[in-house]
């Protein structure tokens, strides 16, 4: 943290005295943005919801409040089951993620008709009903319950936490002269300082993200007002748990004790949003309601919030009935005429969802997984790589009255020099959103342009995938048959030595310069599998490129010859090897690969086999598998590591970003992944790949297989400049679910890209150009004949056996 930002935060009571009587107004909000902006950037969030009153009745009688009614003045007493669910589902089909739940505070206490209700409803208690009703909204909907039920026990936060993953219950005020007689708390009990401190403390020591915050202009003093920030304040750094401020201003109501007390001035609202984010510090989140206050959105950004609360497409403010919600399109232009940019989020903040571990309860951790993008913000889209379906946006080319300005536009300009950014700098480039995400994707796209010129390459080649019977226990693939994949795609099989060759050939006569040639870890497999198939394509066709085995095929077959990785690789260069793929990446970061394969090589290890085959003059490809459980501090690391690798060794040829395919993938059927990246993600994995790897790798791969022509024409505009090879078999990205096909054709590659207004260029693996007769005969093909896989059951390693691997 510099120093100018320690220099705005406020560490003591008496200094916030001071600050108040001697700094202007227009100081405290330049500073309290300047505070905001260096941990929340150009992100003002809001959540898309449903309000569910489920009780108007409350034991307790806020002298300021409509909400809370008797009996005889409300039609039901609680909402029916069916009644929270018709709000629900209304509220999901015009894409909502929260359940608010609002009520009043134990009304059973207070009212015969509230102990007679529950009793019909089957529940002895308020608390029963909303634990019962959000159980009902999880199992229904995939909105997230947030629950405001009152004043609760430590008991009740640690019971409720298993069906909300936040909760909420305003302090109002510290104040106990408010509950005086005359106060505006006077004869509710709840509203006691001491009982609702002791309440939000007790959510602390549940683990639960909370919400809570001060109503001002209700009788207080400012003196009064920041001892209830600063009691706030207290018990956050003692348990970490509030998630978001409150500063919500008295709006008098018709029909209230308080109808004709003044309310706040918008300047007075300023001072305390600013001297809250000067209390608070840059990461807190500060939100306002933006119903209150329609005319000053702009200057509320100003003064240091980030986030605009709960906005309903369906639902009015129950509480504040006479100030109706913004639409949020308008909101969003308001937004960004403060010069942010309007991000949806879930109930739960992001960064609370990044530690899901220690705040959410296991329970709620695959639907607020399922729920988020990799920042934890809102998953706002149901594409998902390998799906049938119109990507949710298509990317366009930025408008160049748009300047670039601020933290962004600086990394681009030292990216676009070939400069190494640090880790915090290309999340930052991940992390860009609205215009700054148009400029990262156009920057990447000029200089893919200044470097590689129009040309969308690819390379007529022939995926051939030996067995599909693997040792290893990755949980992300729905490729490999063991005795824990059964219930997957597919029978185990393993390929007959002679089809690999009958493949080859009919590669070969439809005009394939390369065979790629991996498989699963088959436990009968060895060294000398390897170098008999390496040995036996090139018997079938000499002149074809092998491309063939990952770094961890590569570490199992030298391990199982008891020979160092470098002479193994000398035996397969010597057997016809020409290239390694850089699978088995997935993510170079150990931390996410403890989790996704755990057995698998470490990310040195994968390292070292790629630097000893450079080391050899053998080139590889470099991948990153992301989108399931990650976060983008793991792809930065990723692509730090593939840049200082290139760095010393100038073997890659390529980076190839594949998003993670769900549909069929054992973490995700389990409940530990994301349904893939989002789009947005997708398109700027390629754009930082190109601007973080310049200048030391040249070509950037798109996956038409997993994203289909429309998702790879969309990178090709954002810094891509390769499609890969026309396949003519696929069974990966198959098994997981895709359905984008398994052959693109150099005529369909043409149509893509003339789209584009590029033209398609056909290479080699190693990016040379193929001979005419190849090219020739990759037009007009014969439909491929059928494959032939042996279950492998029937597999038996013989000696010497020549038709069998």
């Amino acid at each position: 943290m510099s120093e100018l930002i320690k220099s705005y935060l406020i560490p003591s009571r008496s200094k916030v005295l001071e600050l108040t009587e001697s700094m202007p107004l227009s100081d405290l909000i330049a500073s309290a943005g300047v505070l905001r902006d260096h941990a929340k950037g150009d992100v003002v969030s809001y959540s898309r919801k449903a309000f569910i009153p489920l009780t108007m009745l409350c034991r307790d009688v806020c002298h300021y409040c409509t909400y809370a009614k008797t009996p005889r003045h409300v039609t039901n007493i609680y909402l029916s089951p069916e009644q929270v669910l018709e709000i629900a589902r209304a509220a999901q089909a015009e894409g909502c993620q929260e359940a608010l739940f609002t009520l009043g505070d134990k009304p059973e206490l207070r009212y015969k008709a509230a102990r007679e209700a529950l009793s019909d409803l089957g529940c002895k208690s308020t608390l029963e009903y909303v634990e019962k009703m959000a159980k009902l909204v999880l199992r229904e909907t995939d909105l997230l319950p947030h629950l405001n039920p009152g004043v609760l026990g430590l008991e009740d936060y640690r019971r409720l936490r298993a069906v909300s993953p936040s909760m909420g219950l305003m302090l109002e005020s510290s104040s106990v002269r408010l509950c005086q007689p005359g106060g505006p708390h006077y004869g509710s009990p709840d509203k006691n300082p001491e009982i609702r401190l002791a309440s939000i403390e007790n959510a602390g020591k549940a683990k639960v993200p909370f919400t809570s915050g001060i109503l001002i202009g209700i009788g207080e003093t400012r003196v009064e007002r920041l001892d209830s920030l600063l009691a706030l304040r207290e018990l956050h750094e003692r348990y970490g748990h509030l998630q978001e401020i409150i500063i919500q201003n008295f709006v008098p109501k018709p029909g209230t004790i308080m109808a004709n007390v003044q309310p706040p001035d918008s300047d007075e609202l300023l001072w305390t949003v600013a001297i809250s984010r000067h209390l608070f510090g840059p990461e807190m989140n500060i939100q306002v309601p933006p119903n209150l206050n329609p005319s000053i959105l702009s200057e509320l950004i100003k003064a240091g919030i980030n986030d605009w609360g709960g906005v309903s497409p369906v639902t009015p403010d129950h509480v504040n009935p006479e100030s109706p919600w913004p639409q949020i399109s308008v909101l969003r232009k308001r937004t960004a005429a403060a010069g942010k940019t309007l991000v949806q989020r879930l109930t739960i903040y992001p960064e609370y969802v990044r530690r899901s571990k220690d705040w959410v309860d296991p329970a709620l951790s695959t639907p607020v997984m399922r729920s988020s993008d990799s920042e934890g913000f809102a998953r706002c889209e149901d594409w998902s790589p390998g799906a049938i379906g119109p990507t949710p946006f298509s990317l366009q080319k930025r408008s160049q009255n748009q300047i670039p300005r601020g933290r962004v536009a600086g990394l681009l300009r030292r990216t676009r020099g070939g400069e190494s950014l640090a880790e915090s700098d290309i999340e930052a480039l991940f992390a860009a959103r609205g215009e700054h995400f148009d400029l990262v994707c156009q920057s990447a796209d000029d200089l893919r342009r200044e470097t590689c010129g129009d040309a969308v390459t690819f390379v007529v080649n022939r995926n051939i995938n030996y067995t599909n019977v693997c040792q290893y226990k990755c949980h992300f693939c729905a490729f490999s048959k063991g005795k824990s994949t059964d219930d997957l795609r597919g029978e185990p099989y393993v390929l007959e030595l002679d089809e690999v060759c009958r493949r080859t050939e009919e590669a070969w006569s439809r005009g394939a310069t390369e065979v790629c040639l991996q498989g699963g870890i088959h436990p009968a497999f060895t060294g000398d599998t390897y170098l008999t198939i390496c040995r036996a394509v090139k018997e079938a066709v000499p002149e074809m490129h092998v491309h063939a085995f990952s770094p961890l095929e590569i570490t199992h077959g030298a391990k199982t010859l008891s020979l160092s990785i470098e002479t193994f690789l000398k035996q397969l260069r010597e057997a016809g090897l020409g290239s390694l793929p850089g699978t088995a990446a997935e993510i170079l970061d150990d931390d996410v690969r403890r989790v996704i394969c755990p057995d698998k090589l470490s990310t040195a290890e994968w390292v070292n086999v790629i630097r000893i085959a450079h080391g050899l003059g053998i080139p590889t490809t470099s991948t990153i598998m992301f989108g399931h459980m990650e976060t983008p501090r793991a792809w930065a690391r990723h692509l730090l590591r593939i840049r200082d690798l290139q760095q010393s060794t100038g073997g890659l040829t390529e980076f190839v970003p594949l998003p993670f395919v769900h549909m069929e993938a054992p973490m995700y059927l389990r409940g530990m992944a994301r349904k893939g990246p989002t789009y947005r993600e997708t398109l700027l994995m390629h754009a930082v790949a190109r601007l973080a790897l310049h200048p030391l790798v040249r070509n950037i791969q798109t996956s038409w297989v997993k994203l289909g022509a429309t998702g790879a024409a969309d990178c090709l505009k954002a810094g891509a400049n390769d499609l890969g090879g026309t396949l003519m078999n696929e069974s990966i990205s198959r098994a997981a679910g895709a359905s984008h096909g398994q052959e693109l054709t150099p005529d369909k590659v043409n149509a893509l890209v003339e789209n584009l207004g590029r033209f398609a260029q056909q290479r080699t693996t190693l990016y040379k150009e193929p001979v005419k007769s190849r090219k020739s005969m990759a037009v007009n093909v014969e439909p491929l004949m059928p494959v032939r896989n042996r279950h492998a059951k029937e597999y038996c390693p013989v000696s010497g056996e020549q038709h069998s691997l």
